[in-house]
């Protein structure tokens, strides 16, 4: 880690410090500090109200933000809504963004549509949307919003909309292909993350929980299990670690971070099935119950691992893309 990585790791886990939080819904006060601090737009350029920021550097922000169970939209108003707006030439507005791509009826700046499963719709101050070969901004007070949840109780709504946008612009050319792929990528640093603060949690838990007069980390069996996680949480920050090393290197559309992208959504996938069994094996009964707080780091596991696309879809990416490479190409497209 370079010692800019440092410095800012250290600001992330300051301002994340205290996220973790059994309420639900949008955090006000930790999106105003993120915004005091700049890494609500980290890797937006200035003239769009950004920090200028590397993937790599937001690569420290989001995992950090998944270790500490943060309830603020960080992808989606980052890599995606702020990136995808300033792209199509549409001023960024102020506030949290949301951003999904759906097909709506576009005639001039009149829009009408569904759009569901919107991440933190409810709590946005703009709607961007990527329909076909249009960006779409939405302001959320001239739709209608039904609530939703997925499984960690983040908000995923519905929105109906019938009215005038905001703004209407030409997507730039391949947004669709590398939306997906900065979606992707920040799902699995938020992963990478969560992981590591259910295996912090569970290693607290192993060390307070006195059974037969010691603590149970100290039995064999729950130290194999811990062991097991750790091996997990690694393998899944190097994979996501590595897909923000090459997305800062050769660009988000280039041929190796698609493939990085692939192998980190997948094997952050993979690892936050295993974690999550072996923190609630770790903690018992008691992590089942709504009022323990290991349910903010395992609910987030699994809701994330199936967003964004699943383990068996970029796995299937990755199998054709081997495929496609031939003998020959295996290799080059293992080591970048």
């Amino acid at each position: 880690m370079t010692s800019v990585n440092a410095e800012l790791q250290e600001l992330a886990d300051s301002v994340f410090g205290d996220a973790a939080s059994s309420d639900t819904g949008f955090d006000a006060g930790l999106w105003r500090t993120l915004e005091d601090t700049g890494l609500a737009r980290l890797t937006l350029p200035a003239e769009a109200g950004g920090s200028e920021g590397t993937v790599e550097d937001a690569a420290v922000v989001l995992m950090a933000a998944g270790a500490h169970a943060a309830r603020v939209p960080l992808v989606e108003t980052d890599l995606l809504g702020g990136w995808l707006l300033h792209a199509a030439g549409v001023p960024v507005p102020d506030g949290p963004l949301t951003t999904v791509g759906g097909g709506l009826s576009v005639d001039g700046t009149a829009v009408r549509g569904e759009l569901s499963r919107v991440p933190w719709a409810r709590a946005a101050a703009g709607i961007v949307v990527l329909s076909g070969t249009e960006v779409v901004l939405l302001d959320p007070t001239t739709v209608v919003i039904a609530d939703g949840t997925n499984l960690a109780e983040e908000p995923r709504d519905t929105v109906t909309v019938d009215g005038a946008a905001v703004a209407v612009s030409a997507a730039p050319d391949g947004a669709a292909g590398e939306l997906r792929l900065r979606g992707a990528l920040g799902r699995a640093l938020l992963l990478a993350g969560a992981a590591r603060g259910a295996l912090a949690a569970t290693v607290r838990y192993a060390g307070e929980r006195v059974q037969f007069g010691r603590p149970i980390g100290r039995f064999q069996a729950v130290q194999q299990q811990l062991a097991l996680a750790a091996g997990e949480v690694a393998a899944a920050s190097a994979a996501a670690s590595a897909a923000a090393r090459v997305a800062t290197g050769t660009g988000l559309t280039a041929p190796a971070t698609r493939v990085a992208v692939a192998a980190a959504k997948s094997r952050t996938g993979e690892a936050a099935g295993a974690v999550a069994r072996i923190a609630h094996q770790v903690h018992g009964a008691i992590g089942f119950t709504r009022e323990h707080d290991l349910r903010l780091w395992t609910t987030r596991l699994w809701a994330w691992r199936e967003e964004d696309g699943s383990d068996a879809e970029w796995n299937a990416e990755l199998g054709a893309t081997v495929l496609a490479a031939g003998p020959a190409g295996v290799w080059p497209l293992i080591t970048g």
